[in-house]
């Protein structure tokens, strides 16, 4: 009887094992500042990313995703923890979510994998620098690798103007050799967990890329796929801030990101734009790199893969560079799921959030469900892209700004009031703000009520990009200072 006890219990220790290693991986992709320039969808005619390309065949392509907040802190902090920035009052590049009373102890995506027994490992930037600040790293990840941080010449190489120039605002060729990148040594970190990820659980490896982020710098080589004499620009429309209300400026009110006029001034849109071009492709390349190394440990059929971007990155549209805008330049961003229980050769065209990344995992891994998480599982899309989705993508900056995205249209509405329109199917590049005109009254009604029931306030500790509205006088204010409403938008 003994011996039988003992044979049971082996036995239903090796069900045990072969359960977890039956349990799919995780490796998850993200991209600082990306855009929609990204070959599968469409942003720009030039562009090459083979890799990213190659990846959406593999599986499904969300050709509409869209950020949940237009900045790094509170897009990463709302995908990590699955709540809206209305939600948690988290809108500038601090404080972290473990400073935040309502996110102090939640637990997140990572974590969530962590404490399901998987191998976790980080690498690069995917949450916000600093904002584990007040946590457990550990209680995150197993492993942290190599952050990354960018290499910088000894001088700038942009010519802007200033001696306040923020050190990040600068591109151009540099350094010589794609090792000294950021981004590599970020690849080679989680290439190296790939390699000794454990034989007999799963994982959840992290890698989280810092190009095309600006500094926008890389190897001479990838200048050389964008030519000068034959670089195409986006297309500008010089009186595109003429049908907007004054509180679309001062959500950019002064960043330390040049306008397109001080870009034009200094000769300098192009080489951002041929710049900004060749970061993507080399950060391709590191994608590249990592499908590579995944198909090498031979888990490639058994693993998830996730590719994301945390928000787009204005280069001269709407007469500015940089994100904290609300509209389609800002938002969209790419979205890539593949591998096991999601179709390949797909592209979804309804329009999803990066909230969705969450419950989606958490489904395709087979985990239990959480009721408190405000995105929604895409697994219906998994299976057919054109499967109906009731649900628009929000976007939010700061209090009281918010942005509806649906297939058709884009609505926003701002802390005061005002108010902008888009018709996507016939203005794709927000040109004309319908919002004025009556006959839309009733389409500006129905999406209206998808604004965020719950708009809290910046929590305390809210720093750096922060603006408020103050009803009772009309003021808005940037930094906590007044903003000076008949100023013209300031020159960085």
């Amino acid at each position: 009887m003994k011996l039988l006890r003992l044979c049971s219990a082996f036995l239903l220790t090796l069900s045990v094992v072969h359960a977890a290693d039956s349990r799919p991986n995780v490796l998850f992709i993200a991209i600082d500042d990306q855009n929609d320039w990204i070959g599968c969808l469409g942003g720009h005619p030039q562009v090459k990313t083979p890799a990213i390309d190659a990846l959406a065949k593999r599986g499904t392509l969300f050709a509409s995703a869209h950020c949940n907040a237009p900045l790094c802190n509170p897009s990463r902090s709302s995908l990590l923890t699955g709540l809206r920035p209305s939600s948690t009052g988290i809108y500038g590049l601090a404080p972290g979510i473990r400073e935040v009373e309502q996110t102090k102890h939640h637990v997140t995506l990572p974590q969530t994998f962590t404490q399901a027994g998987y191998f976790t490992f980080n690498s690069g930037k995917i949450y916000h620098d600093g904002s584990m600040r007040g946590g457990d790293q550990k209680a995150e990840f197993n492993e942290w690798g190599n952050r990354g941080p960018m290499p910088k010449p000894k001088t700038p190489i942009a010519n802007l103007p200033g001696p306040d120039r923020h050190p990040a605002m600068d591109w151009g060729v540099f350094p010589e050799k794609d090792e000294d990148n950021a981004d590599w040594k970020i690849a080679d970190s989680a290439i190296d967990a790939l390699k000794r990820a454990p034989a007999d659980k799963p994982f959840f490896i992290a890698a989280g890329f810092r190009l095309p982020h600006v500094p926008c710098f890389a190897s001479q080589k990838w200048f050389d796929l964008y030519p000068d004499a034959t670089l195409q620009m986006p297309p500008v429309k010089e009186d595109d801030r003429a049908d907007l209300p004054k509180f679309a400026d001062f959500l950019h009110w002064k960043l330390p990101e040049p306008r397109l006029s001080t870009l034009r001034k200094f000769n300098e849109w192009r080489p951002l734009v041929r710049a900004y071009l060749a970061c993507v492709s080399f950060m391709d390349s590191q994608v590249g790199r990592l499908m590579h190394e995944l198909e090498a440990t031979g888990r490639l059929d058994n693993t998830i893969i996730v590719l994301w971007g945390d928000h787009g990155w204005h280069l001269g549209e709407k007469l500015m560079t940089g994100k904290n805008t609300l509209w389609e330049r800002s938002t969209r961003v790419p979205l890539i799921f593949a591998g096991p229980g999601i179709k390949p050769g797909q592209v979804c065209d309804s329009p999803v959030e990066l909230l969705d990344i969450f419950p989606s995992l958490l489904a395709l891994a087979k985990l239990p469900a959480r009721s408190d998480l405000e995105g929604h599982s895409l697994v219906p899309q998994f299976q057919d892209a054109s499967a109906p989705r009731e649900w628009p993508a929000i976007t939010t900056h700061n209090q009281g700004n918010h942005s509806i995205r649906t297939k058709d249209w884009r609505y926003i509405r701002y802390a005061d009031g005002s108010e902008e329109l888009y018709d996507e199917a016939k203005d794709p590049n927000e040109w004309t703000n319908l919002a004025g005109d009556s006959n839309y009254t009733a389409k500006k009604a129905e999406l209206a009520k998808w604004l965020p029931k719950i708009d809290k306030g910046p929590v305390p500790g809210s720093k750096h990009r922060i603006l408020t509205y103050e009803p009772s006088t009309g003021e808005a204010i940037w930094e906590d200072k007044p903003i000076d409403k008949s100023a013209p938008l300031p020159e960085p």
